[in-house]
């Protein structure tokens, strides 16, 4: 016990440290909500490299999900625990953001609101990925994690889509959104993306938020990147950065076309939806 308090001391002061300074801690100017699987980590990691911007001290703060560790809801630390994940006044020269990006923020269904609260004016970041690609995806890094997560997959990709509803059922009946089973299974849930940006719109100006397409950021980082430095009133990106993909999975598994098809169909009226309230077709099947 003796050494592990040794190896944790360090940590546990760093901590105690920030959650004294939080007066002098600022509040992030942009987030990244999601969605996951679809260039989150990509997209954070090309901002780091922008030389007027501060990340927070870990990419994924988790605050207004309550986070990851089941029977912990970090939202309940309260604003000073969250301020603590970012930079001090002091070390930010004038027109440098902070910003972070915890992917959950998209699915939970009370992360708006509570960011709302203490965010008004905060700009927001979602990269929306095919539905399809994207679940089919978040499908395979679940089977690569069975050795470390609770909720494992051994259904195959058409068996876990479909039992989807059943197994989320009684996680969204408690309103448990802290379960591990409403990340690990929300294969088509992420992917209803609509619904989704709509709880955003119903708490922040529709301008705050910035929709971008995960397949230009793929196809042409570049670009897309300097869009989002618009958005945000940074100077767009310089010649230099590194644009090598990041936290990328292995996309190659195999996937009956049947199974394909049928999340292209699912998803196809939802893509239509979001095209027609966007104002913008994203190129998927709908």
């Amino acid at each position: 016990m003796g050494t592990m308090t040794r190896l944790l001391r360090p940590a546990m002061e760093g901590a105690r440290r920030r959650l004294r300074q939080m007066q002098d801690r600022v509040l992030p100017d942009f987030v990244i909500i999601g969605a996951q699987k679809s260039g989150t980590s990509s997209l954070y990691r090309y901002l780091t490299q922008h030389p007027q911007v501060r990340e927070s001290s870990v990419k994924e703060v988790h605050y207004f999900d309550g986070g990851l560790e089941e029977g912990t809801d970090t939202y309940t630390f309260g604003e000073r625990w969250y301020r603590s994940h970012f930079p001090l006044a002091s070390e930010m020269a004038p027109g440098v953001q902070a910003y972070e990006a915890s992917p959950l923020y998209m699915l939970h269904p009370l992360v708006a609101g509570r960011m709302a609260q203490i965010l008004p004016r905060v700009k927001l970041v979602a990269i929306l990925r095919d539905p399809t690609d994207r679940a089919l995806s978040h499908y395979f890094h679940n089977v690569r994690k069975n050795a470390v997560r609770r909720c494992k997959e051994e259904l195959g990709p058409g068996a876990a889509m479909a039992a989807e509803e059943e197994r989320l059922a009684p996680v969204l009946a408690r309103g448990d959104y802290g379960d591990e089973a409403f990340r690990a299974y929300s294969y088509k849930a992420r992917g209803r993306y609509l619904e989704q940006i709509e709880r955003y719109w119903a708490h922040f100006p529709r301008e705050n938020l910035l929709v971008l397409r995960a397949e230009d950021l793929f196809e042409d980082p570049a670009g897309l990147m300097g869009g989002l430095c618009d958005f945000l009133g940074l100077d767009r990106t310089r010649s230099g950065e590194d644009f090598r993909p990041a936290n990328v999975g292995s996309n190659r598994e195999e996937v009956d076309p049947g199974v394909r098809a049928e999340l292209e169909a699912y998803f196809a009226p939802m893509n239509q939806a979001l095209y027609a309230a966007l104002g913008r077709d994203f190129g998927w099947p709908a």
